[in-house]
C-alpha cells in the first residue's frame, strides 16, 4: 500500500534544501526511490511531500540513506519534522 511521507526543515532554505537533495541522490545511487517528491519553501522553513511504494521501503529509504547522511555540510540541519500516514485515498492511488 502507497505511504505518504512528509518533511518540514524549521529555518530550512533552498539553498540548503538543493544541497541535501544532491548528496541523498548520489547516496541513493542516482535518483531517489519516492513515487512522488514534491517540495517547496513554506512559512519558517522547507516542506517536502513523498509518497512511496510502501512503508517498508520509506522506513529502509530513512534508516539506510537520509538519517545516516545528517548532517551534511551545507545543507538542512537537524532531524526534520515527520509526519506520515498510509494513503487511503487520493487520485491514482488505491485504498
Amino acid at each position: 500500500m502507497a505511504y505518504l511521507l512528509t518533511h518540514f526543515w524549521p529555518g530550512a532554505t533552498e539553498e540548503e534544501y538543493f544541497t541535501t537533495l544532491e548528496a541523498v541522490k548520489e547516496a541513493a545511487g542516482g535518483d531517489l526511490p519516492e513515487i512522488v517528491h514534491a517540495s517547496g519553501p513554506t512559512e519558517g522553513g522547507i516542506l517536502i511531500v513523498a509518497v512511496y511504494e510502501s512503508k517498508d521501503l520509506a522506513d529502509r529509504f530513512l534508516a539506510e540513506t537520509l538519517m545516516p547522511l545528517l548532517p551534511i555540510e551545507g545543507g538542512m540541519a537537524g532531524p526534520p519534522e515527520q509526519r506520515e500516514a498510509q494513503i487511503a485515498y487520493g487520485k491514482g492511488f488505491a485504498a
